[in-house]
């Protein structure tokens, strides 16, 4: 008789993936361009440091395992090893409403107060994510191969790169306006308050939650559809609500972070090769994994020896890019399928 407990495997994964997480916890909070051991006296600077440097990571951490979870779903969603919301276009639209809720108040004279901002980026975000997604959806269920999305989630992200660009010439009429358009659209989390990650965290963890409760029916979902459905599994109703979660935890990660690539890819795709495809387990681990790796990710953006601090979105974009394409090439036989 078969065990659904929890497998040895996945209890040596999750024991390895949270030491690394603590590990770059303590680094985070340590190493920086300002050294803490008895370079800064004044407490108050001490504290301030403290204070920043905690949230950092807090918010990489959370967009980290956002981006993440969100990519296991869309995975087995679309049922494509290849498939992320990166490279889906879902992060691209997210950051343009991200961007549009960011500069369109300040151009169009519209006075905006800093609290209400906290809660209409994040709204933003969520619904460029949902948009994004949704269009996409459209081509897969009129039987869209796995070439076919790659090429549409490209045109999507290269469209709503180019309306962002059209945002970012119209801000630069203001500096500080412009600065903080660039950072977004580059990716980053240096800039991200503490209250940032308490207002979106909610966001995330019922994200997460939703995706967990849906795990047994993305396990169904990876024999077909129409397997699916003679089950029982109601695939509409499944579809939408998973695009719907997806685009929470995609829109929150780019509230967070901004537009910053391939986590969703990397991070579920390794984590599977351990795991299998058992999608409870698969999000528990992707997501401590995903927050670890941009944690790590955004310690070597603040370390690399440069005048100004390294954008994190090129940070995972020279990580990621060259093992999308050794993805692509070993799935090559399978793209039209």
């Amino acid at each position: 008789m078969r065990s659904h407990g929890v497998s040895p495997r996945t209890v040596v994964a999750t024991s390895v993936v949270a030491t690394f997480a603590v590990a770059t916890f303590v680094l985070s909070s340590r190493v920086g361009r300002v050294s803490l051991d008895g370079a800064v006296r004044d407490a108050a600077l001490l504290e301030a440091v403290e204070a920043l440097r905690t949230a950092r990571w807090a918010a990489a951490f959370v967009a980290g395992a956002a981006l993440a979870c969100a990519g296991v779903v869309v995975q087995g969603l679309f049922r494509n090893p290849l498939a992320s919301p990166s490279v889906l276009g879902t992060t691209a639209g997210a950051a343009f409403a991200g961007q549009a809720a960011l500069a369109l108040p300040t151009l169009l004279g519209i006075p905006l107060r800093s609290d209400v901002g906290e809660v209409v980026y994040p709204i933003a975000c969520v619904l460029g994510a949902l948009g994004s997604l949704g269009f996409l959806l459209l081509f897969a269920r009129r039987g869209a191969g796995r070439v076919a999305l790659l090429l549409i989630g490209f045109v999507l992200t290269s469209l709503l790169g180019a309306a962002g660009s059209l945002l970012l010439v119209a801000a630069q009429e203001r500096f500080e306006l412009g600065r903080a358009v660039v950072a977004y659209a580059l990716g980053g989390v240096g800039g991200t308050s503490l209250e940032r990650v308490l207002s979106v965290g909610p966001l995330v963890a019922v994200g997460l939650l939703a995706a967990m409760a849906w795990a047994p029916t993305l396990d169904v979902l990876l024999s077909g559809e129409d397997e699916a459905a003679s089950l029982g599994v109601d695939v509409r109703s499944a579809r939408r609500w998973l695009v719907t979660w997806t685009a929470v935890l995609s829109g929150a990660a780019v509230a967070l972070g901004g537009q910053v690539a391939f986590v969703g890819l990397l991070v579920p795709h390794a984590v599977r090769l351990l795991l299998g495809a058992r999608h409870r387990a698969l999000l528990v681990v992707a997501s401590v994994a995903g927050g670890t790796f941009l944690v790590g990710c955004d310690l070597v953006a603040r370390l690399v020896p440069l005048r100004s601090e390294l954008p994190l979105g090129v940070v995972t974009g020279v990580l990621g890019a060259p093992v999308f394409l050794a993805l692509l090439w070993r799935e090559r036989e399978h793209l039209d399928a």
